[in-house]
């Protein structure tokens, strides 16, 4: 998603708990508006930013108060957007993106193939997934150590520099684990379209979290 989208988005979320939305009764209609902006901000901001962190507080507060926070740390994300202060893509790693990008592309194209086999793009989904973590590794210059190029050691590189949380570390691993239960042929556990639609549905929300190599 691009930055003027995710601008938008996080002015439309803050409309929702807006001004008007004041009433006595309106404590249901803020807790479900609460939940939709703090997924925004946990997903497009980070787990680990300032304006989720704040929101996310927001829902211990006297109704409307956290409203009005809630709303202030949209428009702060939005403002901080604005300023560019989330930084720029370098030219070698939105190449790198575009790749990973088009082997999404062919494995939602897969999914809507009813005669090809749901472990056909769960390996593509898979491998889609190892290519952004090592390109990852090798933009922000982390070390291999002694470790085999693998999912498994990527995720741990990662989690070591304290570049994704812990929640990523166990998503991560389970779709790599079904990535291998397709290549080694074990039918039985990828022959699910819906299992493998929300591997893929993860993965996409995954990487647009962390296109630029780091949480914002």
């Amino acid at each position: 998603m691009t930055s003027e989208l995710l601008i938008k988005h996080a002015k439309d979320l803050s409309k929702e708990l807006g001004p008007s939305f004041r009433g006595p009764n309106d404590g249901p209609k803020f807790m479900a508006a609460h939940a939709k902006a703090c997924e925004f901000l946990r997903v497009f901001a980070g787990e680990r930013s300032a304006f989720f962190e704040a929101a996310k507080k927001a829902e211990g507060y006297s109704y409307p108060h956290g409203a009005e926070v809630t709303a202030k740390m949209l428009l702060a994300f939005a403002a901080y957007l604005e300023a560019g202060l989330a930084g720029e893509i370098t030219p070698e790693r939105k190449a790198q993106l575009d790749v990973v990008s088009d082997l999404l592309d062919q494995a939602n194209q897969l999914l809507e193939t009813p005669k090809v086999h749901p472990a056909a793009f769960a390996v593509l989904i898979g491998a889609t997934l190892e290519e952004f973590l090592r390109t990852w590794i090798e933009t922000a210059q982390l070390s291999m150590g002694s470790r085999k190029p693998s999912i498994d050691a990527y995720v741990q590189i990662l989690r070591d520099a304290d570049l994704i949380t812990k929640q990523d570390a166990k998503d991560i691993t389970a779709w790599g684990g079904i990535r291998n239960h397709a290549a080694h042929g074990e039918w039985e556990q990828v022959e699910s379209r819906e299992k493998i639609s929300l591997m893929l549905q993860g993965i996409n929300l995954f990487m647009r979290k962390y296109e630029r190599g780091k949480v914002v």
